[in-house]
């Protein structure tokens, strides 16, 4: 079964995946085992601990029910500011995000940074705001329509996420305080990387959308067919029948995707879909089987598409993904390297455009050559332009030149992609390569072999 590979982007924005340098302190960490071509490594990082979308400062701990921060204690008391006609300083604060077809609110500087490095942030709103807004709008707020996102350590403030697509009128409302709702692909090519705080905005972001967009895709019932109403602050749901009572949770779709490195360890199998922009690479993948384990789900998926049989396979990290299709509200990229037990490619036609052998030299070539950096304060730039409500047309789809001024012959998946980070991995273990002003630093370490 052929995954719907969503960690690439649409043909609009996929040269926006040139993004998030291997110029940015990219430390990847990998050394070749000497008799059985296994890596021990440890997990790669870009100055941060983890990958886009994970990481998230406010799903550490979930306070204990009676915890005035918890799930039901902070609903109930949400409930009740809403219906409070004065707004008075109390605790716990409440702050709001809203969404608008899957888009986060965002907001950008007000020229007081450096302009040549723009920083996006999260539209975050008081509760008593966010109610006014609806007010103007002559709309009211309900409690039941906010979803749960969790308390930052050492803050008394609950999170929140809402969803306003229906509400039209708040876009004016909201671009006149100079926030704009953006997509999230976007807000991730825009993140800088070596700034924590911003990879912790893009989680908080990553883990509303993904509930929202389980929220709109789950109101009624799979096993009756009645109407679903939320519970536990929106962290799940439950069938309205009193005859069925059904529990729905948070759904998450599982998907492997793998680096096939050959025998030698020289090579590795690269993948491209008639829908990648020309010169883009990247790993295979697809969706887990029920009854599947990740490792015959790797062997299955490199076989079906490109006839190559693999033998051991060795985990690398994982990933969340909530960019994909609203209906597929959460994928978790779950990544492998694969070790092939034949060489000769048969690709399936249907499920790829072409496949083939890469060695090391012309993987590396294209690592260094892909203008990540550059793509990011491109995509930043857009972000500034949107929340000032000066967006322009501008086409992210163009091709970005090496330093040399020629076109590389192949690039891959920007480092906001689990897959940059296999391919990376691989391709520069046992060396410590020169990139830019940055370094690519080998330690030791070790993978988990499941």
């Amino acid at each position: 079964m052929k995954v719907m590979l969503s960690h690439f982007l649409s043909s609009s924005s996929t040269s926006i995946f040139l993004s998030l340098s291997t110029k940015l302190h990219l430390r990847i960490t990998t050394k070749r085992a000497l008799s059985s071509c296994i890596f021990t490594s440890t997990t790669m990082s870009v100055n941060l601990h983890s990958h886009a979308f994970a990481g998230n400062p406010l799903r550490s701990k979930t306070p204990k029910a009676g915890d005035p921060l918890s799930p039901t204690q902070a609903l109930e008391t949400l409930k009740s500011r809403i219906l409070e006609a004065t707004h008075f300083p109390s605790s716990p604060s409440f702050k709001v995000l809203p969404f608008r077809k899957g888009r986060p609110l965002a907001s950008s500087p007000d020229g007081t940074t450096d302009s040549s490095s723009p920083i996006w942030h999260l539209g975050w709103l008081a509760l008593a705001d966010f109610k006014d807004l609806l007010a103007k709008s002559g709309t009211e707020i309900n409690g039941d329509s906010l979803v749960y996102l969790g308390s930052q350590a050492d803050e008394d403030i609950v999170y929140w996420a809402i969803d306003v697509s229906e509400e039209a009128k708040l876009v004016p409302e909201l671009g006149s305080l100079r926030f704009s709702f953006v997509e999230l692909r976007t807000l991730m090519v825009a993140t800088d990387w070596a700034d924590a705080n911003a990879m912790g905005q893009l989680a908080v972001a990553g883990h509303a959308r993904a509930l929202l967009e389980w929220h709109s895709t789950s109101n009624f019932c799979g096993r009756c067919g009645e109407k679903t109403v939320p519970k536990e602050a929106g962290r799940r749901k439950q069938c309205s029948s009193d005859l069925c009572k059904q529990r729905i949770y948070p759904r998450v779709d599982p998907v492997v995707i793998m680096l096939v490195i050959d025998k030698e360890n020289d090579r590795a199998l690269l993948s491209r879909q008639s829908r990648f922009v020309p010169r883009m690479w990247s790993c295979l993948a697809g969706f887990i089987e029920p009854g599947e384990s990740l490792e015959e789900a790797v062997k299955r998926e490199t076989w079906e598409e490109t006839g190559i049989e693999v033998g051991k396979v060795v985990y690398h990290s994982s990933q969340p993904w909530p960019v994909g299709p609203s209906s597929i509200p959460c994928q978790l990229m779950v990544g492998f390297f694969a070790h092939a037990k034949s060489f000769e490619i048969n690709v399936d036609k249907e499920e790829l455009e072409d496949a083939t052998w890469h060695n090391r030299e012309d993987v590396k070539k294209a690592l260094l050559a892909a203008e990540y950096k550059k793509a990011q304060k491109t995509a930043a730039v857009k972000v500034e332009q949107m929340c000032k409500g000066v967006e322009k047309t501008q086409s992210f789809s163009g091709d970005f030149n090496v330093e040399s001024g020629e076109l590389a012959p192949m690039f891959f998946p920007g480092p906001f992609a689990i897959a940059h980070h296999l391919i990376s991995a691989w391709a520069f273990q046992d060396e410590t390569a020169d990139v830019g002003q940055s370094h690519l630093k080998q330690r030791s370490g070790s993978f988990s072999n499941l």
